[in-house]
């Protein structure tokens, strides 16, 4: 919202201060400001002048003129110009030498077309009043000679821009932001809608309301012999100009005029071209509409619509119809200012992409009450500056609408901000929003027999004995506020938030973090000191990506939630594995030049049951849902459980002068899986599998005892083609919320032992298709306590060990916590694992 000063100022007694002054108070009052320009400070020493005389020069490819012109001093000046839209007598804006003009263009005395020329006649745009103009400025024949035209046509101007959020649309007005000022600075405000339209003496032009949910207050009023030929007032014009709006035309120009004053929208319909009577309605089946943008739009059953007896004549509270436009031939205007549907503007904007001044308005909320009082002052302005005359009466349909009352206990704001209000700060700062407040609980609502409004039902949860309670009236300007704790927040701001004191909250004995919370925190740690980078993608997946994956049609994973209002079209799923979402932020790192990439997410998948409901139902908020209303929304909701997914791709050991680095395999993918587990406490047990997206004969399936918690390996040449990725990429997906049933307990300390080591290394020779992992677990579980370590630092198949045979060369670190351990206890525990690895794998030392 752009706000002009100079108009700002008409409302609200402001101080000397600067624009930045009241920005900074507007911003606490929670109108933040975007910018502040300034308008016609630079212009300098540009006078009012009188064209006396004008002799058109000859041999130029243009129009050239040399013009004689009074400017108020002893001698008339002679400034040569190539405009021809002004004659001898016209008075115009004249810059003198040494003039400076916006932009810092500064102006002198000089000879061209082979005459002196001693300063310029202005157009509007030179001035800074508009963007571009036709011709010169031709002033009123009235207009004093010599006058300051900067002063005289009020071109120094300041413009605050404000962002206004979405709950205080009052604010996308003049009217609204001078409420604001005068509250912020204590000062007297005038209400611009406060005019007295006179009493009714019947309809203007016949009109009816045809569904009071989608409008509840209809006005019309009539001009007739209007001059489609008369122009917008240059204050009018800058005005609009600089509150953001591009001057039309007078008709068009008073219907935004008035919305920037007084936050209505108003539309001007042709009465030439309406037929019948109007009705505000839904759309019918197949009903279509060409608007004013030239574009044909087919409607939706829900779209609001003004029309008369040809059809839609209007997108109601958005955009009108092409075909009862103001012209420039148009006599008879029919004015409407109406109070429309917020929801049903905001969804008829959405769906048809088309979003104007009007609807931005009407779907934060209109103050219902200015439609009679802005369509009398549109009507005025057309009689004043058009010719046209007032008919006659007013058509005024209307739905009967109850005011807001909320019941609210006068220290409720101050529990809210943790400090103390007293009553009359309560009352006074209401007041001041516009508010009504008395002593007492407000009569029941109208929501049904033995219902309550949601207003009632949070006041009711806020109100016990003993309270004194107030009984709050909310002004038609504030829709917004529709329950205690806004007017709680409308005390506070109006306090100031900068007086809240800074009080830490006490933190409650035993709360801290979950188990769960504090596993995915030692997850993310170990996984970034291991070398892994994290990343955060978007939880959205689309079916080209289980093609990708090269998921069977089968597969669980394609069972997924479809979003309503998808971000993207490509990606209207929740995705049920995280694979996509680091695939394909690998490609684009690898596609920036990092070569070498190893990345991690920790985040939920979304896994509906194939018996959930399709949608989950949408309860309301003024009371707490039954236990059946929850269950019904829990088992609509899919199943969440938390993963965490690793790529990697490129060298995982770097090359350098030390030697050739290592390039990433499936190993590492396994490592970072036992990498998780540790963490959680648990082994895994890693077992060949076959599991897409992964390669047939390097997938790993991850078991915590019989539990099934993951997958990793190398990913399938096929899904490596379909994403672009790096070739041999690896990838682990496992999930962390089966682990935490098999949490051991808190994180101990480990218990460090202060006595050495003892080392003993054994080769065993298996058979080549036995696996190292249940070779691993026999050694492991063989030593016994004493076991500190085990490594594997060499695989050998070749003719020492037999055709089909391999040798697996094991490192075990020995180590007692409160002893040096013997000779005999380490080889006793070596030999006890050697010979259970023998028995469960049929393993033999080698050379034995």
């Amino acid at each position: 919202m752009k706000v002009p000063l100079s108009w700002l100022r008409e409302y609200v007694d402001l101080p000397a201060v600067t624009p930045h002054e009241i920005a900074d108070r507007l911003t606490a009052a929670g109108l933040k400001l975007e910018s502040v320009t300034s308008y016609g400070h630079d212009i300098k020493n540009v006078v009012v002048g009188e064209v006396l005389a004008i002799e058109e020069l000859q041999g130029f490819k243009k129009p050239i003129r040399h013009c004689r012109v009074e400017v108020g001093e002893a001698a008339p000046r002679e400034i040569v110009c190539g405009a021809v839209n002004f004659e001898a007598g016209d008075r115009v804006p004249v810059a003198l030498p040494g003039a400076v003009l916006p932009g810092g263009f500064e102006i002198a005395s000089r000879k061209t077309y082979g005459r002196l020329s001693d300063g310029m006649i202005c157009s509007e745009a030179e001035l800074g009043v508009t963007d571009s103009s036709p011709g010169i400025l031709v002033l009123p024949a009235d207009t004093p000679i010599g006058a300051d035209v900067v002063e005289l046509l009020g071109l120094r101007d300041d413009v605050l821009e404000l962002e206004i959020t979405p709950d205080i649309g009052y604010a996308l007005s003049i009217r609204g932001v001078a409420r604001e000022a005068a509250v912020a600075f204590g000062t007297a405000f005038v209400d611009p809608a406060d005019v007295s339209p006179p009493a009714g003496t019947g309809p203007a032009y016949p009109a009816s309301i045809a569904d009071p949910s989608a409008c509840d207050r209809f006005v019309l009023r009539e001009i007739r012999g209007f001059d489609p030929s008369a122009q917008s007032p240059l204050w009018m014009r800058v005005r609009l100009q600089r509150a953001g709006m591009r001057p039309v035309s007078l008709a068009v120009d008073v219907t935004n005029y008035v919305m920037l004053e007084l936050g209505q929208p108003l539309h001007a319909f042709d009465a030439a071209r309406l037929s019948g009577d109007i009705v505000v309605r839904r759309a019918e089946p197949g009903e279509k509409l060409e608007t004013l943008d030239h574009v044909v739009r087919a409607l939706h059953p829900e779209d609001v619509l003004i029309a008369d007896a040809s059809g839609a004549i209007s997108l109601a509270g958005t955009m009108g119809g092409l075909h009862t436009e103001i012209s420039g031939a148009s006599t008879d205007i029919v004015i409407e200012a109406a109070h429309f549907s917020p929801s049903g503007v905001a969804r008829m904007s959405r769906r048809h992409n088309l979003v104007s001044e009007a609807s931005k308005r009407f779907e934060r909320g209109v103050d219902r009450e200015l439609p009679l009082y802005a369509s009398w002052r549109a009507a005025r302005l057309l009689a004043e500056l058009g010719g046209g005359e007032i008919q006659p009466g007013v058509t005024h349909a209307e739905v009967a609408v109850e005011p807001v009352r909320i019941a609210i206990p006068s220290d409720y704001p101050g529990r809210v901000a943790g400090t103390v209000y007293d009553r009359e700060t309560v009352v006074r700062r209401l007041e001041q929003v516009g508010c009504t407040v008395e002593s007492g609980t407000p009569a029941p609502g109208t929501a049904g027999a033995g219902e309550r409004t949601p207003a009632e039902e949070i006041a009711a949860r806020l109100v016990v004995a003993g309270d004194d309670v107030l009984t709050v009236t909310v002004p038609s300007w504030r829709p917004d506020l529709t329950d205690p704790n806004d007017l709680a927040e409308e005390v506070i701001r109006l306090e100031g938030y900068e007086n809240l004191p800074s009080v830490l909250p006490a933190a409650p004995a035993g709360a801290g973090l979950t188990e769960s919370q504090r596993l995915r925190r030692r997850v993310g740690r170990a996984l970034a000191a291991a070398g892994y980078v994290e990343i955060l993608a978007y939880p959205f997946n689309g079916e080209r990506d289980f093609d990708n994956l090269q998921l069977p049609a089968d597969d669980p994973r394609r069972v997924a939630v479809r979003l309503a209002n998808p971000l993207s079209e490509d990606e209207p799923l929740m995705r049920t594995t995280l694979l996509p979402g680091l695939l394909k932020t690998l490609v684009r790192n690898v596609g920036r030049g990092f070569a070498d990439v190893a990345l991690f997410e920790t985040g939920l998948v979304y896994r509906p049951s194939p018996d959930a409901p399709a949608v989950a139902p949408v309860l309301g908020v003024h009371r707490r849902p039954e236990e059946e209303e929850l269950a019904s929304i829990e088992s609509a909701l899919p199943a969440q459980p938390v993963r965490v997914g690793a790529v990697l791709a490129g060298e995982f050991q770097p090359s350098g002068w030390w030697g050739r680095g290592r390039r990433a395999d499936w190993a590492d993918a396994v490592e970072a899986a036992r990498t998780v587990a540790r963490e959680a406490g648990v082994d895994v047990e890693v077992r060949a599998d076959r599991h897409e997206p992964w390669h047939p004969g390097r997938c790993a399936a991850l078991y915590a005892g019989d539990v099934l918690v993951g997958h990793a390996g190398e990913l399938h040449p096929r899904v490596v083609e379909a994403y672009g990725l790096p070739p041999r990429t690896c990838a682990m997906e496992l999930e962390l919320t089966r682990l935490l049933p098999l949490l051991p307990g808190p994180v101990e300390t480990p218990v460090i032992s202060a006595y050495p080591v003892a080392t003993q290394d054994v080769a065993l020779v298996v058979d080549a298709a036995t696996p190292v992992a249940p070779v691993e677990a026999a050694l492991r579980e063989g030593a016994g306590e004493l076991l500190e370590s085990i490594r594997l630092f060499d695989v050998y198949t070749g003719a020492q060990v037999g055709e089909g045979r391999k040798s697996l060369a094991y490192s075990l670190r020995f180590r007692a916590p409160d002893r040096t351990l013997t000779v005999e206890e380490t080889t006793a525990a070596r030999d006890a694992a050697v010979a259970l690895a023998g028995e469960r794998t049929g393993a033999q030392l080698r050379g034995v």
